[in-house]
Order: structure tokens, then sequence, then C-alpha cells
């Protein structure tokens, strides 16, 4: 069944089989642990973008890593598992969590206006929240920042310091990046 994206959410990427019995490694996009551990519905996107309910079994993040396995009913060998790679694992945009204060989800940011302060004038726009163990915001330039006038884009790191405003209201954020930040 193909699906409104708007609907979903991606909160993870399989990247791989675990051993032979169809344990799944998957590259998490979320910062939930639950959307893998907890057994429950969820759903597969594939490569032509149709989206099929699964069924979470079981599921653990791996020790020292920041992926998780997984098992779905009905994957029950590896062979399986290798013809999933590449799928995302989503949930319904309806079971995000509440935030807290200062807590915002990434599909929220992506799209939103990048201002620099003080002046507040517009440099861009957020493309993407690249997730590791420091979260960096995927900035595309405006033609007036870009350097030799290339298709330009910048990685800022989301930290408050860097990025002390966000206004998902008016959709826009401001940064005070350090000299050179966005030169690199």
């Amino acid at each position: 069944m193909k699906e409104n994206t708007n609907e979903w959410l991606s909160v993870g990427s399989i990247v791989g089989a675990y051993g032979l019995t169809g344990e799944i490694r998957v590259n998490p996009s979320s910062d939930f642990p639950e959307r893998f551990t907890l057994p429950g519905k969820r759903w597969l996107q594939g490569p032509n973008n149709e989206i099929k309910p699964v069924h979470l079994e079981s599921g653990r993040q791996l020790s020292g890593k920041s992926l998780y396995i997984i098992r779905l009913q009905g994957i029950h060998n590896r062979t399986m598992v290798e013809n999933l790679i590449g799928y995302n694992l989503l949930i319904l945009s309806s079971d995000r969590p509440l935030l807290g204060k200062g807590e915002f989800h990434a599909l929220d940011l992506i799209g939103l206006e990048v201002r620099l302060e003080p002046t507040f004038e517009l440099i861009g726009y957020v493309e993407d929240l690249i997730n590791g163990s420091n979260h960096l915001l995927e900035i595309k330039l405006i033609d007036e920042f870009m350097i030799n006038k290339q298709n330009r884009r910048v990685l800022i790191p989301f930290v408050e310091s860097i990025v002390p405003k966000i206004n998902l209201e008016e959709k826009w954020l401001s940064i005070t990046p350090p000299p050179g930040l966005l030169e690199i």
C-alpha cells in the first residue's frame, strides 16, 4: 500500500543481518530506544516507497554501538533479512512522544529557515539532522553565502551555544557560528 509520507516517521534503516536466525541490524534515526525494544506494530518502507505492516517481537541495543538488533515476526533467516537491507522502519507520526522544553523532533527542524544572529539575516535552510554521538544540522546555504556559487551545504553542531533560538511556529532557527564554521 502506498501512503501519505506525512503520516509516517522513519525511526531507522535496516543495514544488515545479525547472525543466521533472522535478527536484523538497524541504524536508528530516533533517540527513543523503545522504538526498537518495545514489541508492537511497526511498518517497513521499501525502495519503491511501498509501506507494509510488521510486528516487532523484540529488540536490544548492540553493546557499545548505536545499532539495534531487532526481531520481526515472520523473518526467520539471514536471507530474509538480506532482502530487507535498505528498508526504513516506520512509526505513525501520531505516535511521536511528547517532548520536554528544549527538545525537538528531527522532522520538525527540516525545512526551517536558518538566520544568522544578531541581524537574523537569512543564510539558508535546514536540509537534515544527522544523528550520531553529536547531532549535526545539515544546512543548504542560499546563493549569497555560497562559495563559487556551488550547491553548498555545511554541517553545524546542534548545540545551544551555536543554535540558541528555535521558533517552530514561525519556521526559523538562529545560529551563532564560531569564526570560519560557515567556510568549512
